[in-house]
């Protein structure tokens, strides 16, 4: 059965616009909430059969704004959620100096094999989890279904359905540092079990509703 995976990034959160590194409960900001509104009535248009969301605050809040609009309920799932930073680093400028170190160690280190700084998500964690939520969207019996989700692991996702299992980090770091999203951008995953490649991308980043 050929299916369709619309992805819709959360709305502005109050992580993306504050110069303090926000844990998984900063929430939407009013621009945030107003994107995720556009977005709902996008999504009111598409034929959906099922609704996910990360379990990710702003992305809850996004879910639920298009949840009233199309009289779809949702659920949640890890799956979704963003890359996990290392928790020493929330609560922090995202501009101190230690953070900025740390975070510039991590990246050189993206791809090598063990390395991990402390209880941030690896690449090959990144991977497995790109992997496993393909396999879960595959699996499902729904013809159309819409994602709540983020930018980050969605380019993951998006380097895993180019490359597959033997997907490097360099790949996955050059996708990562080519393709972006805007908020409640709308990306659209295409599968046909039938296929040898049976994952496409057909739509990237498509915020037409945002004007």
């Amino acid at each position: 059965m050929a299916k369709n995976i619309y992805f819709i990034r959360h709305g502005e959160s109050e992580g993306n616009v504050s110069d303090i590194r926000l844990p998984e409960t900063s929430p939407l900001t009013e621009l945030g909430r107003k994107q995720a509104e556009y977005a709902a009535k996008r999504a009111a248009k598409l034929p959906i059969d099922a609704m996910f969301a990360s379990t990710m605050v702003r992305a809850q809040e996004t879910a639920r704004i298009i949840s009233e609009k199309t009289g779809k309920d949702f659920e949640s799932f890890e799956f979704f959620k963003e890359r996990i930073i290392p928790s020493s680093h929330v609560g922090k400028p995202k501009d101190d100096p230690l953070v900025v170190e740390e975070r510039d160690h991590i990246q050189k280190n993206f791809g090598v094999p063990g390395f991990k700084h402390s209880d941030e998500e690896t690449f090959d964690d990144l991977k497995n989890r790109a992997s496993a939520t393909l396999d879960f969207l595959a699996s499902r019996p729904e013809e159309n279904i819409l994602v709540v989700t983020h930018g980050w692991i969605l380019r993951v996702i998006l380097s895993y359905v180019i490359f597959g299992e033997t997907l490097t980090a360099d790949e996955c770091d050059k996708i990562l540092g080519a393709f972006r999203t805007n908020n409640t951008g709308i990306t659209l995953l295409k599968h046909d079990e039938t296929k040898e490649k049976p994952w496409k991308l057909w739509i990237w980043n498509d915020h037409a509703h945002l004007g």
